[in-house]
C-alpha cells in the first residue's frame, strides 16, 4: 500500500492509496475533486472507493464530482451525519474491505470534532481527519469535549508505531502551542525545528507517528503531571481527570493561541 498527499485549499491533505499490483485506487476525504481527478488522469488510475471521516464541506465538497466521474464509486462514511453522498454507511468496530484493493480497515467512532467523526485503522496507518492533528487535535464544533477527550484517550492507546494520516498542514502552529504548554521540553524544541525546516521546503510535516504524538503532543499527554500544572495554572484550578485536562488546553488554545 502506498499513501501520498493531495494538497487541496490553503492547507488540506486528500490521500491517495494505491498499490503497484492494480489499477484501483482511494482517496480520504476529498473536499475537492480537482487534485483528485488531475493525479488519476495521469496516471491511468481507477477511483473505487472514498474513505470520508466526517461532513465538514473541505472534507466532502468533491464527492459529487467524483461520483459522477467515476461512476460505481463506493463512498464510506459516517451514518450518523448528514451526508448524502454516502453509499456505504459504517460505525464503529465494522470492518470494510476496499474494493479492487484487498485492503481492509477498522472503522473506530471518535466523536468530538463532530458528533459522529470517524477514522480508518488498518495496515499500520490511522486515517484521523480533523480529531488529531500532528502536534495539536481539531476544535470542538458539534460535538463535546468529553467526546473528544474520549476519542483522543482511544487514540492513546493504539500502538506506538502507527502512522497518523491527519487532514491539515497545521503542525508548525500545533508545536508552538505545545511549547506554549511545555517550555522546558526539549523533544518539542527538536520537533519544532524540523517542522520548520519542512515547511520552508513545502514538504509535507505529516504522517506522524503516534509515538512522536505520545512525545510532544498536549492533547495526548494530559496524564503528565508538568501538561497537568499547566493547564492548572491556566484555569486557575484544580482539574480532576484526563478531560478535565484536556479541556483547559483546548479553550486555552481557542481563547489565547489560535
Amino acid at each position: 500500500m502506498d499513501i501520498e498527499p493531495l494538497r487541496a485549499f490553503e492547507d488540506n491533505y486528500i490521500w491517495l492509496i494505491t498499490r503497484d499490483d492494480t489499477d484501483a485506487c482511494a482517496v480520504v476525504d476529498p473536499g475537492d475533486e480537482e487534485p483528485v481527478i488531475s493525479v488519476l488522469e495521469k496516471r491511468d488510475l481507477r477511483l473505487t472507493s472514498i474513505l470520508v471521516t466526517h461532513k465538514h464541506y473541505d472534507h466532502t465538497g468533491g464527492i459529487d464530482a467524483l461520483k459522477k466521474r467515476y461512476p460505481g464509486v463506493e463512498v464510506f462514511g459516517p451514518g450518523n451525519e448528514s451526508i448524502s453522498q454516502i453509499s456505504r454507511s459504517v460505525e464503529d468496530h465494522q470492518q470494510i474491505s476496499l474494493p479492487g484493493m484487498n485492503l481492509d480497515f477498522e472503522v473506530l467512532s471518535i466523536p468530538g470534532h463532530t458528533e459522529g467523526h470517524v477514522a480508518y485503522l488498518g495496515n499500520g496507518v490511522l486515517f484521523c481527519g480533523d480529531t488529531l492533528f500532528a502536534g495539536g487535535c481539531g476544535r470542538v464544533f458539534t460535538g463535546t469535549f468529553e467526546q473528544m477527550s474520549a476519542s483522543l484517550d482511544r487514540i492513546r492507546k493504539l500502538p506506538p508505531e502507527t502512522q497518523l494520516y491527519c487532514a491539515h498542514e497545521y503542525t508548525q502552529a500545533n508545536v508552538g502551542f505545545g511549547l506554549w504548554v511545555e517550555p522546558q521540553s526539549e523533544v518539542l524544541k527538536q520537533r519544532q525545528q524540523s517542522v520548520e525546516a519542512a515547511v520552508e521546503q513545502a514538504i509535507p510535516t505529516v504522517p506522524s507517528s503516534l509515538q512522536q504524538e505520545l512525545d510532544t503532543n498536549p492533547f495526548l499527554r494530559v496524564e503528565q503531571q508538568n501538561v497537568i500544572s499547566a493547564a492548572e495554572q491556566w484555569a486557575g484550578r484544580p482539574l480532576n481527570n484526563n478531560a478535565e485536562v484536556f479541556t483547559a488546553l483546548r479553550r486555552w488554545k481557542d481563547r489565547d493561541y489560535d
